[in-house]
């Protein structure tokens, strides 16, 4: 006979404690299956940037249209790793390396592939985009040399290139061409790794998620530093 339930008041019997167990284990699994999520969707990135290239490199048709849908993929999956990774509180430093060298091979192998399609616009732009490729490599060379580490910033102004970075790569996808916006992108990748190079040289020691140049400052000066919540906690 079922022992007296829960609803009436009493103590739970076997039956509602099992059934508490079972609810409990699920929300457990469930919880260890989401914590998981942060770094299936970096390594994700890798995957795709590798896909990208096998297409760029086969010439399939419709290319372009996959390509669009991979660079926004890789996109939406950078911005809800590092969401998903601090709304579960398993933002790790060693997650967030993992994500800024994911991004970077991510990027280049959007790039690689772009190129392989538009050869033109790189041969145009070789000067800037050399320029922008050795600042880039600079800033990992400087954070290497100090911390032993890779940058794991994560400044504003690097997301904000990230965007312009996004924009122009459709475009150059779409049209083998960009005029205005990759000008308006080489500035401010130019001037955002400038940034970060300058956050490198400010810290003391290795910190991920440093927003600017003034909360780097701040850093040193062994204060406080307010993050946001949702984008750089």
């Amino acid at each position: 006979m079922r022992s007296a339930g829960i609803n009436n008041g009493e103590p739970a019997g076997i039956d509602d404690e099992y059934a508490i167990q079972i609810v409990s284990a699920q929300t457990c699994r469930m919880r260890n299956w989401m914590t998981k999520l942060p770094i299936a969707l970096i390594y994700s990135r890798l995957v795709l940037g590798i896909l990208v290239m096998v297409l760029s490199l086969n010439h399939v048709e419709h290319y372009r249209v996959m390509a669009i849908f991979i660079l926004t993929t890789g996109l939406l999956t950078d911005i809800f790793d590092g969401i998903i990774a601090r709304k579960l509180n398993v933002s790790t430093q060693t997650l967030r390396r993992l994500d800024s060298t994911v991004d970077q091979v991510f990027f280049v192998s959007f790039t690689i592939a772009t190129y392989i399609q538009c050869p033109g616009f790189f041969l145009t732009n070789a000067f800037k985009l050399t320029l922008l490729f050795g600042i880039e490599g600079l800033t990992y060379l400087v954070c290497f040399i100090k911390f032993r580490k890779e940058i794991a910033t994560h400044s504003i102004g690097a997301k904000i290139w990230t965007l312009l970075l996004f924009a122009t790569l459709i475009q150059v996808v779409v049209q083998c061409q960009s005029g205005i916006l990759f000008s308006i992108c080489f500035w401010v990748g130019l001037f955002t790794r400038l940034e970060i190079i300058a956050i490198i040289l400010v810290l003391k020691q290795w910190t991920n998620d440093v927003p600017s140049i003034y909360h780097a400052l701040n850093l040193r000066q062994g204060k406080e530093i307010k993050r946001h919540k949702l984008f750089n906690g």
